[in-house]
């Protein structure tokens, strides 16, 4: 199991420029690729400050310029607002830039608010995210294809720059949609989910759910490669992690209300926090998440890993309006004492014959 960093490339901080904000998302990434960290990802979305990257793609190419090892994901490309041969030949391009270290996330959207501003909606959204994902794999795979879906049609085509990453880069599937984990299941592609602000019992959920569709596709539950995103912070300064956590719900705050098309902007397009029906409190977001004391969150991501049993974890950083240095200082904790303590743990695990510790907790 290994490590990574996910950005949002979030704006909060007034008294910063998108620039600024951009920028620093870029410096972290360097740090993680300095530190050892597996990957960074980069989110996708548009016209509001949830998020600046309106193209992970762009940003890993750009990043595979100023990085060495560490490896670039899309987290993901919003598919059906591309048209897929178009990012057929990207992908292959950033795998070719990266030399061989892209990540392809994808997923199917959620946020009216961007469809709408590309003149389209989110209606069939999913069923085209499952004709694109058969389409990047026609295309990267075979020297010509053709393609004649339900919502997709693509005369005979070839990709004329291939990958690096043969036959294809890595495929991440991020949805709670049963269909498209069913895809990614079934094409032994992985399974990139979120804990959001909910602690073991919805993780427990999620686990048992992909175990249903992985038996459903004929494949063993300890094949399912699966990725976890959770928000998580280490410090001895309750302050710092009171901030974390209040950032964490400013974030979920955002998305509700775009996803539940409850949004209204402020200086065209900071989208104002407000709290949504059934939140949870900031107590309880601190008692659910891995954050706290290094032993603390060392101890609660222990927890999730046995209970997710995730190929790889990948910790929220560049979100909300947290102090860079801050952030650049939580990498160095977590490549110093973090992951070690953690990885030590799961070799203490392997050693005793629990090679999927998870199945003790299901």
């Amino acid at each position: 199991m290994d490590f990574g960093i996910f950005l949002l490339v979030q704006h909060r901080d007034r008294h910063k420029t998108s620039g600024q904000i951009i920028h620093e998302a870029i410096e972290q990434v360097k740090t993680a690729d300095r530190l050892g960290f597996s990957t960074a990802w980069f989110a996708e979305h548009h016209f509001n400050n949830y998020g600046l990257c309106p193209s992970p793609l762009m940003m890993a190419a750009h990043c595979a310029g100023v990085t060495s090892n560490i490896r670039l994901g899309t987290g993901v490309v919003i598919a059906p607002l591309y048209s897929p041969p178009r990012l057929i030949e990207d992908i292959a391009f950033v795998d070719q830039l990266s030399n061989g270290r892209l990540n392809v996330g994808i997923g199917g959207g959620y946020q009216h608010y961007e469809f709408e501003r590309f003149g389209t909606t989110l209606e069939n959204a999913k069923e085209r995210t499952l004709e694109t994902l058969d389409m990047i794999e026609l295309g990267l795979t075979r020297k010509k294809f053709q393609f004649d879906g339900e919502f997709l049609k693509q005369p005979t085509t070839a990709i004329s720059v291939r990958p690096v990453q043969q036959p294809i880069p890595p495929i991440w599937v991020a949805t709670a949609d049963t269909r498209l984990m069913a895809k990614a299941i079934a094409n032994d592609y992985h399974v990139f989910v979120s804990g959001w602000l909910a602690g073991e019992k919805l993780l427990k959920n999620v686990r048992d759910q992909i175990d249903t569709i992985a038996v459903q596709e004929g494949k063993s539950t300890d094949q399912v490669k699966v990725g976890l995103l959770r928000f998580a912070f280490a410090s001895d300064n309750a302050a710092e992690v009171d901030r974390y956590i209040e950032c964490a719900r400013y974030q979920q705050r955002i998305a509700v209300s775009l996803k539940q098309r409850t949004e209204s902007l402020e200086d065209d397009y900071m989208v104002a926090e407000k709290p949504y029906e059934n939140e949870i409190s900031l107590e309880k977001i601190k008692d659910n998440l891995p954050v706290g004391s290094v032993d603390t969150v060392i101890e609660r991501l222990l927890r999730d890993i046995k209970t997710v049993n995730p190929v790889h974890v990948a910790i929220q950083t560049q979100f909300g309006d947290l102090d860079h240095a801050t952030m650049l200082k939580q990498l160095q904790l977590w490549s110093q004492e973090i992951i070690p303590a953690v990885k030590a743990e799961i070799a203490n695990w392997k050693r005793a014959g629990q090679a999927a510790p998870a199945d003790a907790q299901r």
